[in-house]
């Protein structure tokens, strides 16, 4: 069979999930506009990237640890689900490691979802969640927010009997918005109620991966390990890629019942942490000043923007988290991120997420941020 011929019936080879399965599109790497703008000096606040760089323990485990890149890692990664058991005082066989919290989000799809299964998540949630749906052939129930934020009471009524997990992303990506204690335990509850009526148990994921952020800069942020002791179908996803600053090495964690941690890592596949990232992660774990660090910089990012954007009459929806979500209407959000690309700063459009009149932007270093605002008044003005 020659090449041609392949190509005309690889088509009928494809799973019908993955023929029309879109893939996740990234923010734009520096990298990548360099090479297409030619331009030298770029500033990147398109991917909540904690921009103060990792911690100097983890940049020291990962030279340490260098001389044995030859080997393979180790396949469970028990020393950084050990030490994460320790710092969260929960036992070591209800942690999960994976490549990044996208890995696990793909790997509660792959085990748990079927094409007859439903799952449940908010219209502007993050898009990872029906990705792992689609990719199964499993239906996304989409629940509109309550300004900008998941409303739990509305999600826990649309539950079907196909029903298999409800996704809550909180803080939310790309709105910033959170759902506070009281809220997450009456979906809980609601749920808990539900289960007792079906034969197969409904899981409630929630996905902390701005956690650092929301817990220091809310008053009323959910204790989901806590909630854990009496909602054991509750599962908690978090990572080491925005506040520890280890985005590219790819490393994610989550605690869950041992059951569904084993049913996790019976879908995981081998070797899926690299040596690096292991020890880059439990060496981050140890350091409490950078997340201190980080959360500051975030306040202090806040100070200097917001108050200049409410002056400007631009709307921007509150946020937990180390970004922002501003509403730039009449202006268009592809068109604003383009403008502002060739001034050699890249944020991030949402057309994907139903938000063309808005904008993401990371909290970056103060004179990042600078930039940022006198970018946007040159880009809105123009």
């Amino acid at each position: 069979m020659n090449r041609a011929t392949l190509a005309n019936i690889v088509d009928a080879l494809i799973r019908p999930e993955v023929k029309g399965f879109e893939p996740y599109l990234p923010g734009r790497s520096l990298e990548s506009v360099r090479r297409e703008l030619g331009l030298k000096h770029m500033v990147k606040l398109a991917s909540n990237e904690n921009p103060l760089g990792p911690s100097p323990r983890a940049l020291k485990a990962i030279a340490k640890v260098g001389k044995a890149f030859y080997r393979y890692p180790d396949g469970a990664s028990v020393s950084l689900r050990q030490a994460a058991a320790k710092k969260y005082k929960v036992p070591a066989n209800e942690v999960i490691i994976g490549a990044g919290s996208d890995e696990l989000i793909e790997l509660l799809g792959k085990t748990f979802l079927s094409p007859d299964d439903s799952i449940v998540v908010s219209t502007h949630a993050f898009i990872r969640y029906q990705m792992a749906a689609d990719l199964m052939g499993a239906r996304t129930i989409h629940v509109p927010m309550n300004e900008f934020t998941h409303d739990l009471k509305a999600m826990a009524d649309a539950i079907e009997p196909s029903t298999k997990m409800v996704f809550i992303a909180n803080p939310n990506n790309p709105t910033g918005t959170y759902n506070t204690e009281a809220q997450l335990e009456a979906l809980l509850a609601r749920v808990a109620e539900i289960n007792a009526q079906k034969p197969t148990p409904i899981l409630v994921v929630v996905d902390e991966a701005y956690y650092e952020y929301a817990k220091a800069l809310t008053k009323d942020y959910p204790d989901t390990l806590a909630l854990r002791q009496r909602y054991p179908n509750l599962l908690v996803l978090r990572t080491f890629s925005k506040v520890y600053a280890l985005a590219g090495l790819r490393i994610g964690y989550g605690f869950a019942d041992p059951s569904i941690i084993r049913a996790l890592d019976r879908a995981r596949p081998p070797f899926n942490v690299s040596t690096a990232g292991q020890a880059a992660a439990e060496a981050s774990l140890a350091d409490t000043a950078q997340v201190r660090r980080g959360i500051q910089l975030v306040k202090e990012g806040r100070k200097m923007i917001l108050p200049v954007l409410a002056t400007w009459g631009l709307p921007v929806v509150p946020s937990a988290a180390n970004f922002f979500l501003m509403d730039i209407a009449p202006h268009v959000g592809q068109k604003v991120f383009e403008a502002m690309l060739k001034r050699g700063l890249i944020i991030r459009a949402l057309d994907e997420y139903g938000f063309p009149h808005h904008i993401r932007v990371t909290y970056g270093l103060p004179s990042e941020n600078k930039l940022f605002l006198n970018v946007l008044r040159e880009v809105l003005d123009a």
